[in-house]
């Protein structure tokens, strides 16, 4: 399944069909938005094609909570911060999401697993080098050009 169709699932029928105002979207960094490095101490400031552009539309949209989802060093994280917020990219959080928590008796148990409804990993399937200009398409086709 591609990371279109889950947008596609995950976001905008939960948006129209549920009312829901804000979906979760983890965004994993190494391998995903920046190419990686392998250099100690010099995080990576090369985005992937597309990924830039993508990520700063998605920062506009009061739908979208953008959530850092990344296993970085906390001095690192602090320097990523910073760069994205450089570049107009701003994560709400990072590797949690404090908005879903667990309700005694109810559906899920967020104590552990923080609820996401889009997930971009490198991992779990994700092509950096081909998925972000149809990402940011789907995206365009959806919220205009502009936003």
């Amino acid at each position: 399944m591609s990371v279109v169709h889950s947008i596609l699932v995950n976001h905008f029928i939960p948006i129209k069909r549920k009312g829901w105002d804000k979906t979760f979207w983890f965004i994993d960094l190494h391998s995903t938005v920046l190419i990686p490095n392998y250099q100690t101490g010099n995080i990576p400031t090369e985005f992937y094609p597309y990924a830039k552009e993508t990520l700063q539309l998605l920062t506009k949209l009061p739908d979208v909570c953008l959530i850092m989802y990344t296993c970085s060093h906390p001095h690192e994280i602090e320097e990523y911060l910073t760069f994205f917020k450089e570049n107009d990219i701003n994560f709400e959080y990072v590797n949690e999401n404090p908005e879903v928590t667990t309700d005694i008796g109810g559906y899920g148990c967020y104590d552990k697993k923080p609820y996401m409804n889009v997930l971009f990993e490198d991992k779990a399937g994700f092509d950096a080098e081909t998925e972000w200009i149809s990402v940011l398409n789907l995206l365009k086709e959806n919220y205009g050009e502009t936003t």
